[in-house]
């Protein structure tokens, strides 16, 4: 086989073009690939180097069968957006020269409940040694793989999992808003069936009691944590008669469609209306004014979350113990989208 031919190729290489070009039986080459005995270390870089030169690469699902082990961590998501690709970042980054590859998953359905079970039966068991679940629905699953659930929307469950501290983050959040002298605060949540948003929400409520300010319902308002669907809330508060001055929002995205609401309505973000966020994602800090909001470091979570898979993994199987559940602390960032009342002077920021 000549290297013009090579150059030509369309179809997948196979283990006979391997050993062809290395000049060594199918079988040798097998051992090779399988980290087996019985192959001389010269024979053993020689078909190493033709398996780089050809691109071979040998059935995953093939290798698990053998070994039990293929060397990929999946990572499944309802769908690609901010919170879920900063995590990935930090996953992928901890797996360099871990001699592990990533295979991501996301169902055709984003919303649609239980979306995990049906990622999990199309993925498959022999694909993959252990997952990720970030942000799923339910934490019922059953895989003889091990589970590592992201930040759940139940909260705590039979599987370990990670997330933040989303009440106390919520709680800071708000007593800044507090702190610099506003009393009518509003709140634009998230889903209502999230346990992070529900968190938030007491966090929010906390705050106001712990300051001896009375909760009024109608300056509360929820969407659904997307830019879309926080338009519709963001306008319903900014359209009461005695408007809110400040504004806590659940997550980022729905704060900067806050941001851009007020902008239309003609209110200056934070001389007429302070805003904080929650989740400290890259487009806060490049917002315009720059979001103060709360960092539940992102990139933490995901490291904690792929550390945690690995120590399953390590074990040999999901594990007999009793699930680990991961707190993370969150931080207040104080940037530009908040000042005093009625003052167009910014608060301290970094």
């Amino acid at each position: 086989m000549t290297q013009q031919a090579d150059a030509g190729r369309t179809d997948r290489v196979t283990i006979g073009d391997v050993a062809e070009r290395a000049g060594v039986s199918v079988a040798t080459v097998s051992r090779v690939v399988n980290d087996r005995y019985g192959v001389s270390r010269e024979t053993t870089e020689r078909v190493r180097k033709v398996i780089d030169e050809l691109g071979y690469a040998s059935s995953l699902v093939a290798q698990g069968m053998r070994s039990q082990r293929t060397g990929v961590i999946g990572v499944l998501m309802s769908r690609i957006e901010p919170f879920g690709t900063e995590i990935l970042k930090a996953v992928s980054e901890s797996l360099q020269d871990s001699g592990h590859e990533l295979i991501v998953f996301c169902p055709a359905s984003e919303h649609a409940e239980g979306w995990e079970r049906r990622s999990l039966a199309r993925l498959g068991d022999s694909l993959v040694d252990g997952a990720l679940l970030v942000a799923p629905t339910v934490v019922d699953v059953s895989t003889d793989r091990p589970l590592v659930a992201v930040d759940p929307h139940v909260g705590a469950s039979h599987l370990s999992t990670v997330s933040a501290e989303n009440h106390e983050g919520a709680l800071a959040a708000t007593r800044h808003l507090v702190e610099i002298g506003h009393r009518r605060i509003g709140f634009l949540g998230g889903r209502q069936d999230l346990e992070s948003s529900r968190q938030r929400e007491t966090g929010y409520r906390r705050a106001l009691m712990d300051a001896g300010i009375d909760f009024d319902p109608t300056l509360v308002q929820h969407g659904d944590f997307t830019e879309a669907g926080a338009v519709a809330p963001a306008r319903q508060l900014l359209a009461l008669s005695d408007r809110p001055t400040a504004i806590f929002a659940a997550n980022d995205r729905s704060a900067l469609s806050l941001v851009r609401t007020a902008d239309e309505l003609g209110l200056r973000v934070p001389d007429d209306l302070s805003v904080v966020g929650f989740d400290n994602i890259p487009e806060a800090a490049q917002a315009t004014p720059p979001l103060t909001t709360v960092d539940q470091s992102l990139h933490a979570l995901g490291r904690a979350a792929i550390t945690m898979l690995l120590e399953l993994i390590d074990r040999d199987g999901p594990g007999a113990e009793e699930p680990v559940h991961h707190t993370l602390p969150t931080e207040l960032v104080l940037r530009r989208s908040t000042a005093p009342p009625g003052n167009p002077d910014r608060t301290e920021q970094r």
